[in-house]
């Protein structure tokens, strides 16, 4: 109940008042423990909606200045495994494989911020771009430009 009283009292009146309205309508089929305090109406949908498609119209925008070689994770990547490669003792010395995950933490935020385990038709993590470009670092296999 957002923006009100969420006190036990209150919470336990309101629940009365919800039986009390299923039961004068009729809903026979309702079970104790299926519905939720939260539940949102048409209203607060078409406004969080409109929120959620402003987040990710912003999302796209955050690195629409960069050039693609700096917010490409796979394309980061390779130049790392080219350094590794060309000057292993630099690479090592420079404790890599603790910057990166700081390095790449924004650039996966923002691919994240619209996946939703939680829908039905959702994309692994496993599947994603990003993470197989990760695994096939971290696995020291040679990463390639996609085709």
């Amino acid at each position: 109940i957002q923006g009100e009283n969420n006190s036990p009292e209150f919470i336990t009146k309101y629940r009365a008042c919800r039986r009390q309205v299923r039961e004068r309508s009729g809903e026979a089929d309702h079970h104790e423990g299926m519905s939720s305090d939260d539940e949102l109406t048409p209203a607060e949908v078409t406004e969080f909606q409109k929120s959620k498609d402003n987040v990710l119209e912003d999302s796209r925008k955050i690195f629409e200045d960069v050039h693609t070689d700096f917010c490409d994770i796979r394309k980061i990547l390779l130049k790392f495994q080219e350094w590794k490669e060309k000057f292993p003792d630099s690479y090592c010395d420079a404790y890599i494989s603790f910057c990166l995950p700081k390095l790449l933490n924004p650039l996966i935020r923002v691919q994240l911020i619209n996946w939703n385990p939680l829908e039905q038709n959702f994309m692994e993590l496993e599947e994603m771009p990003w993470f197989r470009a990760i695994e096939e670092f971290s696995g020291a296999k040679n990463i390639s430009e996609p085709k």
